[in-house]
């Protein structure tokens, strides 16, 4: 299809290319023929990529095929090398049967009668000869068929072999291409949220033990002024009675 309309495309630009004069419009025609032809190739490149797989299993079976018939036409020629080879035995056999019969001609002094049989002999022997050489044909034919075969065997294995591989390859891909993509800012964020949330639950169990040590001091600092208030030890003093003091001390100090 692809190349009947690259031709179709060519056949009308070369017609307009006869009948345009302006050097441009050629020029431009030329290029829309390059054009033509690159996007036929390139569909017809995308076609094939896109059905290789498919044009593979039909290729293998058409290759199986022909191992097949190889496979047969070995078998017939087999068939008839065994005929001739039995065809061979016969013959031998005829011509030991007769050279027997000749001797005993000769003995009773029937030469017409050996004669006769030699002659038989003798077609018979060059019957053998040709027969021979048929079964030394189809023997090499045989040889040339049987490696033939096996190179042809070893290649569709090995194919087959790579037609599993690919489509093993292409059944992952397709299961890849199914699946969502991970992309790396998602793991990304998902990092940050992990640390976010680990710095917070690290800020809130701090706070916590804050609180703890600040209850436990304010539970001392109120103990240790109602035990003062009781008079149970030293009385503590106030903090502004402290300081009027510190400020007494100071004056008197200074008046000396």
């Amino acid at each position: 299809m692809f190349r009947k309309n690259l031709n179709s495309v060519h056949a009308f630009c070369i017609y307009f290319v006869n009948i345009v004069q302006n050097e441009e419009e050629v020029k431009m025609l030329k290029q829309l023929l390059t054009l033509a032809r690159g996007r036929s190739e390139d569909a017809t490149a995308a076609f094939l990529d896109a059905n290789a797989l498919s044009l593979l299993r039909q290729q293998l079976r058409d290759a199986a095929t022909s191992v097949e018939a190889s496979r047969k036409a070995l078998a017939v020629v087999i068939a008839y090398a065994e005929r001739e080879k039995a065809s061979l035995k016969a013959l031998t056999g005829q011509i030991e049967t007769l050279e027997g019969r000749a001797l005993v001609a000769l003995e009773k002094k029937r030469e017409d009668l050996a004669l006769e049989a030699s002659e038989a002999i003798a077609d018979l022997e060059a019957e053998a000869g040709a027969t021979r050489k048929a079964i030394d044909t189809y023997a090499s034919e045989i040889r040339h068929l049987r490696q033939a075969l096996k190179h042809s065997e070893a290649q569709l294995t090995d194919l087959k072999r790579g037609q599993r591989l690919a489509e093993a390859s292409d059944k992952a891909l397709k299961l890849r291409g199914a699946m969502p993509a991970l992309e790396r800012t998602d793991l990304e964020d998902a990092a940050a949220t992990l640390r976010t949330l680990q710095s917070r639950q690290h800020h809130a169990a701090a706070t916590a033990r804050a609180m703890a040590d600040l209850s436990t001091q304010i539970k001392a600092e109120t103990l240790e002024d109602r035990l003062a208030a009781a008079g149970c030890g030293a009385p503590k003093p106030d903090d502004a009675a402290a300081v009027l003091a510190r400020l007494k001390a100071a004056q008197k100090a200074q008046s000396a």
